[in-house]
């Protein structure tokens, strides 16, 4: 696609350098997303306790927990529609509220669900209510994500857009980083009695108190200078910011699609999964899985900044080559060589968790895909419809395939990334439709 006149002319000019108030912005952004995130993933650590809690107590344990994690996955399919609806109003009224909004929804739903009565007092009203909060979670963290990345990138400098979306990634796995240590701190502080009793209300009562934090500090954020300019030149998309997205964007739609693929197999398949399976196929401790996992999350969080920085400096789909490259590589490393010598569990799943981080490079992909007028909508569509329907699948494709191979996670993993070797190649081919500046009258 041809370069627009603003394109040319953000060329010619000087490069702005990031200043404090883009490292300002990127922290605030980065905090919350993390506390945000944690909100909507410290439930999948107390999903036993939930379920002896708010179920009754004559269930059978495995009709318990198939319930109680659907009550988990409902905040999943809450996504896809709880990111259209707000990502139609950033794009229509601006980035600010929403991003606002979005934290907000989230910190409210998990403050009451640390205040919910149980079972053994409010009969079913207590699932019921459960359920009706984590579908307000599931709303909120649908607009959070994409959100979060058009509104960093539109206010960074456009060469430090990589840098932008890799620390608002960052922010996102470091929530689950802490919903783990949040999760293993209340389990070491109380016994299992009085984590049943009233223990278990307080990661959730605590990420509702941080959350309105978060709420607060985002009042202090500005709106992007991107979504300023189209409003001040009446620029903004007259139609459905998502039907405009989908007539006239499709292959942004498959490319962001795909690339949420890569991103969930990475996700998934590699941190959240493995635990559970390095403990079943190498019988490895849960202790033991569990702590290296943390290190792998923290190797993620990092990786994400660092594959980041290699997008701006390299372009998004070299960088996405590289990152989708040294991912394939280091699963087969990770999965081959825990099953023939496991004290090499913990370097091993750094390494992998580092590389895990190319997600990083997924949002400036997608932030570059989309013209800034439906941006936010063709985002919030691509990733949370794609994520639904592929974070859905996936686990119970790699449980299917374990019945052929141990080496089943490795191999799914893998053929994902030979998809975003492909979708790199596409890139590189054929020129960004959008970035992050306003589209010319």
């Amino acid at each position: 696609m041809a370069t627009s006149p603003s394109d040319a002319l953000s060329a010619s000019a000087p490069p702005r350098p990031l200043s404090a108030r883009d490292v300002r912005t990127l922290g605030l952004a980065a905090l919350g997303g993390a506390l945000e995130f944690y909100d909507f993933i410290i439930f999948v650590f107390f999903t036993e306790v939930m379920g002896r809690l708010f179920f009754p107590p004559e269930t059978a344990d495995w009709l318990r927990q198939l319930q109680t994690f659907g009550v988990f996955a409902a905040g999943y399919l809450a996504r896809p529609l709880g990111g259209i609806v707000m990502a139609h109003f950033g794009d229509r009224t601006g980035r600010k509220r929403m991003f606002t909004l979005s934290v907000f929804l989230m910190s409210v739903p998990t403050l009451l669900m640390g205040l919910l009565p149980t079972y053994a007092t409010a009969g079913y009203v207590a699932p019921l209510a459960l359920l009706f909060l984590r579908l307000l979670q599931g709303a909120a963290v649908g607009g959070e994500v994409p959100g979060a990345w058009v509104f960093v990138s539109e206010h960074v400098p456009e060469r430090r857009v990589g840098l932008a979306c890799g620390t608002l990634t960052s922010g996102l796995t470091l929530g689950i980083l802490l919903g783990s240590l949040v999760a293993t701190a209340v389990n070491t502080v109380f016994t299992p009695e009085q984590v049943l009793a009233y223990g278990w209300r307080t990661p959730f009562v605590v990420g509702g108190v941080f959350g309105f934090f978060a709420v607060f500090l985002r009042r202090w954020l500005q709106e992007t200078p991107v979504f300023e300019e189209m409003r001040q030149r009446h620029a903004l998309v007259r139609e459905l910011p998502l039907k405009a997205a989908l007539k006239g964007h499709a292959p942004a739609v498959a490319v962001s699609m795909l690339l949420t693929w890569v991103l969930t197999a990475g996700i998934v398949v590699v941190i959240l999964m493995t635990p559970t399976l390095m403990q079943k196929l190498h019988a490895i401790p849960a202790a033991q899985a569990l702590a290296a996992n943390s290190v792998a999350t923290l190797t993620l969080t990092v990786g994400c900044v660092c594959f980041g920085i290699l997008a701006d400096r390299l372009g998004p789909a070299k960088a996405l080559a590289l990152g989708t490259l040294a991912l394939l590589v280091s699963v087969q490393l990770f999965y081959r060589g825990v099953a023939s010598a496991p004290q090499h569990l913990v370097p091993l799943y750094a390494l992998v968790g580092f590389c895990v981080g190319v997600v990083g490079v997924v949002p400036a992909v997608m932030v570059h895909a989309f013209p800034p007028a439906v941006r936010f909508s063709g985002i919030s569509f691509s990733y949370n419809v794609a994520y639904a329907l592929f974070g859905g699948l996936t686990p119970l494709v790699v449980t299917l395939a374990l019945k052929e191979s141990t080496l089943a996670p490795a191999h799914y993993v893998t053929a994902v990334c030979v998809v975003g070797l492909a979708v790199a190649l596409y890139l590189a081919r054929s020129p960004p439709a959008g970035g992050p500046r306003p589209l010319p009258r």
